[in-house]
């Protein structure tokens, strides 16, 4: 199968070498086409997202893809919005759970984060009236919170999960969280296995820290998403072990949610295992169940083993060590 490849920049090419190397020891049929994006495509095409790109997306609807640097208040606009609603990525899926071998003030976390990924505050509805002025728009349509909604109870049901929870603002933004927890109580209806609630957004992130365990799925707009599928990622040990699917009808892209950290790139000392999650998802997403599970099942073991970890994680393993140690536990 042919997948489209973005490595991005900073920590980005050297994680994503580690990734392709374990897909390649799966044994999965996989071919890769790899492409440019945001500036080392600026600076080789003079455009951040080519044309080649969004085609090879289009024809394999599959794609990898690494951490892309996006300036702060100003320059080109962020990446990963633009590739998602290029593409229709309604829903981005985030799983935190936690490993064994891992120090961390919970165990046995297991929440999946759902967000809505097209609309909210990122849709980039914004103006300046005058230069002391700025306004933003959040977008909330029936139709994306409906999209959004019922692929969380219909994740819910397939994975065996026993509670989908809407976190929201309602309570200040009456017309745009309003519409959300409207359509949440219809879906709702649909699914009567599946326990539902409610939770304001503020109440959610102080329960996720002292009472994790009472979250099994999350479903909320796209900020607030966002910010929470962070959270949640730090209870697990940090952004480094979590990744984002990024899931429409005609395509999906999978990759990991941590910056390109170009402070440390090309040294060899990036943590890649939210890349390596991401690419389970992938083999997930296409089939590849064996071989997903696999990979899983391989960095579980190699941080239950706690003998080869990046410094983030306590160790002083390079990059390429942590895969080499993954790969061992692959075989």
């Amino acid at each position: 199968m042919d997948i489209t490849l973005i490595r991005g920049d900073g920590i980005g090419p050297e994680v994503m070498e580690q990734a392709v190397r374990i897909l390649k020891e799966t044994g999965a049929d996989l071919q890769f086409e790899e492409y440019d994006a945001g500036i080392p495509a600026l600076e080789r095409c003079g455009d951040i997202l080519p044309e080649e790109l969004m085609e090879s997306i289009r024809r394999n609807k599959v794609a990898l893809k690494g951490p892309i640097t996006t300036p702060v208040g100003g320059g080109f606009r962020s990446i990963n919005i633009t590739l998602r609603q290029a593409f229709g990525l309604y829903a981005n899926v985030r799983r935190a759970f936690s490993y064994e071998g891992i120090d961390t003030p919970f165990k046995n976390v297991d929440i999946l984060t759902v967000r809505e990924n097209t609309e909210g505050l990122y849709c980039g509805i914004e103006e300046t009236p005058d230069e002391d002025t700025a306004k933003s728009v959040r977008l909330i349509t029936r139709k994306a919170s409906q999209k959004v909604i019922r692929y969380a109870f219909e994740a819910a049901r397939k994975l065996g999960r026993k509670k989908v929870t809407a976190a929201h603002k309602a309570n200040i933004l009456k017309e745009t969280d309003g519409l959300f927890l409207r359509v949440f109580s219809d879906i709702a209806k649909d699914y009567p296995d599946i326990i539902n609630d409610t939770v304001i957004i503020d109440a959610c992130a102080m329960k996720l820290v002292t009472d994790p365990g009472d979250f099994d799925v999350i479903v909320t707009t796209n900020l607030f998403g966002d910010i929470l599928s962070d959270l949640t990622s730090g209870l697990v040990g940090g952004l480094g072990l979590t990744c984002g699917n990024n899931i429409g009808d005609d395509a999906a892209i999978f990759e990991a949610i941590h910056g390109s950290a170009p402070d440390i790139a090309g040294k060899n000392i990036a943590n890649p295992s939210a890349v390596i999650c991401a690419s389970s998802e992938m083999l997930h997403h296409i089939g590849y169940e064996k071989e997903a599970r696999a990979v899983e099942d391989a960095l579980r073991k190699t941080f239950r083993e706690g003998r080869c970890l990046t410094a983030d994680l306590g160790g002083n393993a390079t990059t390429a060590e942590f895969a080499d140690a993954v790969i061992n536990n692959l075989r």
